[in-house]
């Protein structure tokens, strides 16, 4: 039985619970004065049940999905404004012992390169993301005890944030790594981690075990209870996601709202993020040997539909996703992108040969980071390189209590605009310098206190003439 405050997988994600909301949506779906009412408890802005979701997302009006649309920008925007926070992920290792049939890391995979990054070289692959302007990188590695063990990951945080190059540093380290325990959880906190990342998949139980043969991953109770074991340990900020195309969207989408319930009902914080990535091409993978993909249009309203159900959860797309459909995707809910990424192992000082690659999925997204920043202000967005609440101690129940009463973005605006204006000095082209300038000077006016925009204007001249590092 469906028990969102239970600590057993089984529970708080229950088969029978989803199979009855994706057949009460189906039904509830096609009553046109029920889905109107479930819009106007959404349009209060303080989120909507599994349920209630799932009926969205099973309407076909298409009047309706105008109206989820809208709804979708509003909320996103009177959360988080128009805000983009940048990242990139930096592949340590690909070395890996599970079986997964959609991922090219797979233990059975004898032609694809296996590579794992020396200290020296997690260098100078840092100081090549900090040249492009990266102040928030996403640590990834395969689960391999022996060639990449909580203390190589550890060792390699402790490196990243050592790394300071003319005026480049690595201010938040987010690790998206294996399930693992309570006490390397306690470890990956004493580390100073942003958030823990880590994606279900598939929350179809009978699914999951067939994608997972064999491996430690195979254990599907072990996986999804691992966000209360990362809790257990200290880390208060966490990132759900589901890999769309393994099981049927609609099953998926129901689970990963009662898993976000569930973190809200056990620990008083629901997820810090939400990613949704698609299957991709990769090496000896191909995403049409899934039966479950999904299109662009049905992808889109995914997003409306979590940003709708989850209001104060951040929301991330990858560059596996191509401009066009990113460029949609942030009208609808996204709140972090990565730019100029690469997913393999070394990527970033240098491109790997074809022969030699490591890379985990193909990039859809090529564009430079400088392009990306480009592109987005001239969309209106204000790319954001702030990672003043991890540092300033505004995680868990204090960011989401913020978030939850719309404060957030009195903080986040301020300093998404200090370190925009760092990138501008840094590491901008001419032209996206002149874009970023007037663009900050267009934002300036939105900031409702004198106090804090007297304080942004005064730092917005420091940085100009070479100070750095403000935030409130």
């Amino acid at each position: 039985m469906y028990d969102p405050k239970s600590l057993k997988a089984e529970e708080f994600i229950d088969h029978r619970e989803v199979l009855d909301t994706l057949a009460y949506a189906e039904k509830t779906a096609a009553d046109h004065q029920a889905v109107v009412e479930i819009l106007e408890k959404a349009r209060k802005h303080k989120g909507l049940s599994h349920r209630e979701a799932s009926v969205l997302l099973a309407c076909d009006d298409p009047a309706i999905n105008e109206e989820i649309y809208k709804l979708a920008r509003e909320i996103k925007q009177q959360y988080y404004g128009n805000r983009i926070v940048m990242f990139a992920p930096l592949y340590l290792s690909n070395y890996c012992i599970n079986g997964c049939v959609y991922c090219p890391y797979h233990l059975k995979n004898k032609h694809i390169a296996r590579k794992k990054l020396t200290q020296d070289e997690i260098v100078r692959e840092v100081t090549a993301l900090q040249d492009m302007g990266h102040k928030r990188l996403a640590i990834e590695t395969g689960e391999d005890p022996k060639n990449s063990p909580i203390e190589y990951v550890l060792e390699s945080i402790k490196t990243i944030y050592s790394i300071k190059h003319k005026n480049g540093a690595i201010r938040r380290v987010n690790v998206n790594i294996a399930a693992t325990t309570v006490e390397n959880y306690r470890k990956l906190k004493e580390a100073g981690i942003g958030t823990y990342i880590l994606f279900q998949e598939t929350y179809h139980k009978e699914s999951y075990e067939e994608l997972h043969p064999s491996g430690p991953k195979h254990d599907y109770v072990y996986h999804t209870e691992a966000m209360d074991r990362a809790m257990e340990g200290g880390i208060d900020d966490v990132g759900l996601g589901v890999l769309f195309g393994l099981e049927r969207y609609r099953y998926e989408f129901a689970a990963l709202l009662m898993h976000a319930e569930h973190l809200e009902a056990v620990h008083g914080v629901g997820p810090h993020t939400i990613s949704v990535p698609r299957i991709k091409h990769a090496d000896d993978i191909d995403p049409n040997a899934f039966d479950n993909g999904i299109d662009d249009d049905t992808f889109c309203k995914i997003i409306a539909c979590i940003r709708i159900a989850v209001p104060y959860t951040g929301m991330i797309i990858s560059t596996r996703e191509s401009k066009a459909v990113r460029e949609r995707a942030l009208e609808l809910g996204i709140s972090q992108i990565s730019g100029a990424s690469r997913t393999s192992v070394g990527g970033y000082v240098e491109p790997e040969p074809e022969e030699e690659s490591s890379a985990q999925f193909d990039v859809s997204d090529q564009r430079t980071l400088d392009e990306v920043v480009c592109w987005l202000m001239k969309r209106g967005f204000v790319p954001s390189f702030c990672t003043a609440c991890y540092r300033e101690g505004r995680t868990g129940d204090r960011f989401m209590s913020l978030c939850k009463s719309m404060q957030i973005l009195n903080c986040c605006h301020p300093n998404a605009l200090m370190t925009l204006k760092e990138y501008l000095m840094d590491y901008a082209s001419p032209v996206t310098r002149i874009v970023g300038n007037d663009l900050i000077q267009k934002e300036l006016p939105k900031i409702p206190s004198d106090k804090v925009r007297q304080f942004v204007e005064k730092n917005l001249d420091k940085i100009e003439h070479g100070e750095r590092d403000f935030r409130i």
